[in-house]
């Protein structure tokens, strides 16, 4: 991989990923940016051309926080600076790796001065080493969730705190924060999205001679990088003195009270939570007046600072896209485009003052006045009535019935015309709500989310341990009572310890995993009927969305007519398993054997690519199998699979109706599993079970009771 980057004037297309990197590179306190996109369109590649682009900054010699001479840090680690000598050095550009760990972002003690001095020390982490430069995280919704946590607390205050293994530090940790991600492989939860002051939606253009553009450079960067870049050598150049122009000029631009009102009016027409968005929209609008070379802000300013600061904030539930109506944002802009003049108090006129007649009673606009008014107009259209309402009155008797017949009079009647099962169009589904919390048993150790007990990185720690393999996680308190003992023994001198290799410790911490959840829905004509597969979806829908909250991969498989079809592979983006599943459409036989056999084929190969990843299956169906002999008898087979490899399965029953065969109950046991029906998923249908099981038992009591004193009695 060649050292000469691809130069940022060099990128062809994506106006408003330019346009956000810039801002950020002009004011800081924007916030960053999140560039969302599919895969292979260059994000990474913008990211890493506009470090270049940034202005040389002066920096503290020796100082690993790159203090600022005019203005060092007085809660430096390294300082305190007095007349410090300073340096002149390019702005980092600091990636963070996907499996990043907490201490190498904040920091922690460096533990060979620890352990061979016997001194408390700091080694500073990834933040420290990307103050005042740029902070890079590709794929930043693959993070784990504590870990974005940090970055976007330490991007908006602008500090790290370090409080960790009896270190107690603060730093100044202020960057351009830039992540990536593409939607497919899951999003970021709105707290999340909310910290990032900017977003960009890009794609690859459809455009052929814009693709082929792009190929052509490409080609000529991988043949001749360091000539490719110094084609563009004059545009970077130029580029980057405009940065240095509008970072001067940026203090003197000036936020009118119109153009302020005009924010928080658009923020308020938009429902965003909290005021963030409107601070966030304030600075992005005076950095475009700056970057324009104006000292004030106008309302294309705020308007084009709405469409990058507002879409990702405007989400209202998990499964919402981000966007933003163009038409209410122009309307809310010009109602607010004036600036407001005081309201005179106007005095009453003659006729209010003495009450007369005229306006005063309600006539004076010609409405319910005049002959005109009065009954239906020539055309039998919309008059007034007897009371000058102005509404026809609805029509009644024989001539409405034969006017407006019956609804269902117009539909066939499936009883009088048989017909082959079939396809019935896709229904919707019902308001999610929140469910029973349900986890596999025992402990994991799988990627940290919100579900199940594990063994994780993060969490709190539980015990120590001797490491098994490499060690990564030192516990030591317990590494030093454990050579404590042997100090004389080993000949020790001075105040560093004497440690062998059987004497470290590491932390066991306990927290919670996320799993893959494995939905296999049964979409054949029993469950077609459209009230009872509209509770069906809702109730998955549901289940989805505990999923998307809990941090789980999902997967999706269908049955119905002769098959099963993996609707939705294993992924990250429950977003598309929300939609897949308001797509379904349903009617067919019931081939219940074949929806678990699918369901153990993905299963068995997902252990290959991620075996510390534990399953959790549901089955969504009302326990009914047809199509072929044994039908039944194959799908219980079929059952047998799971519980023998200890699969945790859970079975929404969706049996309605007055005559139930219990089929799915008896699917749950046949699993290994627990069987939930649509009542008992909601946390108040649980609640109520729990009271009426708590009454029953009351009441058996009570006949025990009376027995029991009948008997002594007799």
């Amino acid at each position: 991989m060649s050292d000469v980057r691809y130069p940022f004037t060099a990128i062809v297309g994506m106006p408003d990923l330019r346009l956000g990197l810039l801002l950020n590179a002009v004011s800081p306190a924007v916030g960053g940016v999140l560039v969302r996109g599919e895969k292979g369109t260059a994000k990474s590649t913008m990211v890493r051309a506009l470090a270049g682009l940034l202005p040389t900054l002066a920096a503290v010699d020796g100082c690993r926080f790159a203090c600022d001479p005019a203005a060092p840090d007085p809660q430096c680690p390294d300082g305190p600076h007095d007349r410090p000598s300073a340096s002149e050095r390019p702005a980092q550009l600091v990636e963070l790796p996907v499996g990043v760990a907490e201490d190498r972002i904040v920091g922690s003690l460096d533990l060979e001065r620890a352990l061979a001095e016997g001194v408390k020390a700091y080694e500073p982490g990834l933040l420290a080493k990307a103050h005042r430069g740029v902070l890079y995280i590709d794929e930043v919704n693959l993070l784990q969730d504590h870990v974005v946590d940090l970055l976007l607390d330490a991007a908006a205050m602008g500090r790290s705190y370090v409080e960790r293994e009896g270190v107690s530090v603060r730093h100044a940790a202020r960057f351009l924060l830039v992540g990536t991600m593409n939607p497919e492989e899951g999003e970021l939860r709105p707290q999340l999205l909310d910290r990032f002051g900017l977003t960009v939606e890009i794609a690859a253009t459809r455009d052929p001679a814009e693709r082929a553009e792009v190929v052509r450079r490409r080609l000529g960067y991988d043949a001749d990088p360091a000539g490719f870049a110094a084609r563009f050598a004059a545009d970077e150049q130029a580029l980057a003195e405009r940065i240095t122009a509008a970072r001067e000029l940026l203090p003197k631009v000036e936020l009118t009270d119109v153009a302020l009102r005009q924010i928080t009016a658009v923020c308020a027409a938009f429902e965003v939570d909290g005021l963030r968005a409107d601070i966030v929209m304030a600075r992005t609008a005076v950095a475009l007046a700056a970057w324009d070379g104006r000292t004030e802000v106008l309302e294309e300013d705020v308007r084009k600072a709405a469409q990058l600061a507002l879409p990702h904030r405007r989400r209202r539930n998990p499964f919402d896209a981000p966007g933003l109506d163009e038409e209410q944002l122009d309307r809310t802009l010009e109602e607010h485009a004036q600036p407001e003049e005081p309201e005179e108090p106007s005095e009453p006129s003659e006729s209010e003052g003495l009450g007369g007649s005229g306006e005063a009673e309600g006539d004076g606009d010609g409405e319910g006045d005049g002959p005109e008014d009065d009954g239906p107009g020539p055309d039998g259209g919309p008059g007034g009535g007897p009371d000058g309402g102005g509404a026809p009155e609805p029509a009644s008797g024989p001539e409405a019935s034969a006017a407006e017949p019956d609804e269902p009079l117009q539909q066939p009647v499936p009883a009088q015309h048989p017909a082959p099962a079939r396809e019935s169009a896709p229904v919707a589904a019902g308001d999610p709500y929140r469910t029973k919390l349900f986890t596999v048993q025992g402990t994991g150790h799988g990627a940290q989310g919100r579900r199940s007990p594990a063994e994780t990185t993060g969490g709190h720690t539980v015990r120590a341990r001797r490491p098994q393999g490499a060690l990564s996680r030192l516990h030591l308190t317990a590494t030093l009572q454990a050579a404590a003992p042997h100090q004389a023994a080993r000949g020790r001198a001075g105040r560093a310890l004497v440690l062998r290799k059987d004497d470290f410790r590491e932390q066991v911490r306990q927290g919670r995993e996320s799993n893959l959840v494995l939905f296999v829905v049964d979409a054949s004509g029993s469950m077609a009927a459209r009230q009872r597969m509209t509770a069906v979806k809702g109730a998955v829908l549901s289940l989805l969305m505990d999923a998307y909250q809990r941090r789980d991969k999902i997967g999706m498989i269908t049955f119905r007519g002769a098959d099963a079809e993996l609707a939705l592979p294993p992924t990250s983006s429950v977003e598309v398993g929300a939609a897949r599943l308001e797509s379904l459409p349903t009617g067919g036989r019931t081939p219940l054997a074949a929806g678990l056999l699918r369901a153990h084929e993905v299963l068995r190969v997902e252990r290959l690519r991620d075996p510390s990843r534990r399953p959790l299956l549901v089955v969504v169906t009302d326990g009914r199998a047809t199509g072929g002999r044994d039908a039944l008898a194959r799908s219980q087979r079929a059952a047998g699979l799971f519980a023998a490899q200890g699969t945790a399965s859970v079975v929404l029953d969706c049996e309605s109706g007055p005559v139930r065969l219990g089929l799915a109950r008896t699917l749950a046991g046949l699993l290994g599993g627990t069987a939930v029906s649509l009542d008992e998923l909601r946390p108040e249908g649980v609640a109520s079970l729990v009271r009426e099981n708590r009454q029953d038992s009351r009441r058996e009591n009570r006949r025990d009771n009376r027995a029991t004193t009948m008997r002594k009695a007799a």
